[in-house]
């Protein structure tokens, strides 16, 4: 290690290497401004020991291989009812910018339950979902979450609590042995894609020019004001209509 002193009127710079010694020479001779443009200045710090805390994931084929064996253990107790559990709603994602895309909510309304001729209580016991915090906008979803409890409730086998004593509803034997057990989504959403047909652009749609349209949309708009009240002001005075 090479160690060198300088001494310069009365303040002393102590340099620890060769290297440290070219590095305090640049900044003194030649030195040059920050590189271009409005960048976050180099400042980094290798002095935390990174190498003893690097995060490591050598579990993770191991916990795909327990969670593997956990749903197949969990889908042999519930069995034979649906693997993925209770039926969901198709509902819209929030925002303008997402609510064009469907998918699977919390639960049903009860408004839904309630077309469809289903009871809140009873809707849990046959493995349908019940949210009482949402609320139905419009009729198509409505109507939609309807269709869609009545197909679950024509498919549905169910099994009676005692053999020997079924209840109403209940599924006679012929049906509960053709009753197998459901591994996927059940009755998965699908996502309806409307696309336009190409076609030949007309000559109204040419000779139009939107980006003046929209200016003038803007202008309109923003002189709304001021025009209603010059136009008070000349039925005040009883003025025509003309430029002031």
């Amino acid at each position: 290690m090479l160690f060198l002193c300088f001494q310069n009127f009365g303040s002393k710079f102590y340099i620890s290497s060769v290297y440290d010694f070219f590095m305090v020479k640049s900044s003194f001779v030649g030195s040059k401004m920050a590189p271009k443009g409005n960048n976050m200045i180099p400042n980094a710090h290798f002095h935390k020991d990174w190498q003893s805390r690097v995060r490591t994931w050598f579990n993770q084929p191991a916990r795909k291989e327990r969670r593997r064996r956990n749903r197949y253990k969990k889908g042999r107790l519930i069995a034979p009812r649906p693997v993925a559990g209770l039926l969901r709603p198709a509902v819209r994602c929030p925002s303008v910018r997402y609510n064009k895309k469907v998918r699977l909510g919390r639960g049903f309304t009860l408004e839904e339950l309630k077309a469809a001729g289903i009871g809140k209580r009873e809707a849990r016991t046959i493995g349908i979902a019940v949210d009482y915090r949402r609320t139905n906008r419009s009729l198509e979803s409505l109507q939609q979450n309807v269709k869609r409890l009545k197909e679950y409730k024509s498919k549905l086998i169910l099994f009676p609590k005692k053999l020997n004593a079924p209840k109403k509803g209940d599924s006679n034997a012929d049906e509960l042995k053709l009753a197998t057990q459901l591994r996927g989504v059940i009755l998965p959403v699908k996502q309806v894609v409307r696309r336009e047909k190409a076609r030949a652009v007309t000559e109204e749609e040419k000779k139009f020019e939107v980006y003046c349209h929209l200016r003038r949309l803007r202008a309109d708009k923003r002189l709304k004001g001021a025009r209603d009240k010059k136009a008070r002001e000349v039925a005040e005075e009883g003025i025509g209509g003309g430029r002031r």
